[in-house]
């Protein structure tokens, strides 16, 4: 149910996906959607939960403590916006943009979800600088957070414009950035 649910959501928006749009999706009665689920919002915060979860477990899948690996995981994130045509955005971004003015709980569990993301590219740059691969006076964190900023930017760029031009121009000058920093 949350996987359809998330589907659905990403293609058409929170507002524009109703529960019964969802209970077909997923063929299930609303009795049983209604077991799992008390309300609308309740199954938005699980579809939250399920985005960041697949967002953060996939980005684990790189290496980020290399300035290879980063590039590797840039081109990833370009070449797969090139194969979904440049729509959608960002799962969890999107979230936060329809959410943030109008659901308290929903825009804490979209922060939520990108202090999640920020942690794992953090925990590579970490590494990064452990291994002084980054300048002493370099900062992990506050370059991961120009990374997820830049990556963020960029998809809604991408999803604007149709095109990865300004996602692959922001990435690239935060990993040019990080490797000056080491």
């Amino acid at each position: 149910m949350v996987t359809a649910a998330a589907d659905l959501i990403f293609e058409q928006g929170v507002a524009h996906t109703t529960i019964e749009d969802v209970r077909a999706a997923a063929g299930v009665s609303s009795s049983q959607l209604y077991h799992y689920f008390e309300d609308k919002p309740a199954l938005v915060r699980a579809v939250i939960e399920h985005q960041t979860d697949t967002i953060v477990e996939g980005q684990e899948t790189f290496d980020l403590s290399t300035l290879d690996g980063m590039r590797v995981w840039r081109d990833w994130v370009v070449q797969h916006q090139l194969e979904i045509d440049c729509t959608g955005g960002c799962p969890i971004g999107s979230l936060g943009s329809e959410l943030a003015e109008t659901d308290s709980d929903g825009r804490d569990l979209v922060a939520a979800g990108f202090q999640r993301w920020a942690a794992a590219i953090q925990s590579g740059l970490r590494e990064m600088s452990a291994q002084g691969r980054l300048a002493p006076d370099a900062d992990p964190d506050r370059l991961a957070l120009a990374l997820l900023a830049a990556l963020q930017g960029g998809l809604l760029l991408t999803q604007i414009e149709r095109d990865t031009k300004a996602l692959e121009a922001g990435l690239d000058a935060v990993i040019d950035l990080i490797g000056r920093s080491s």
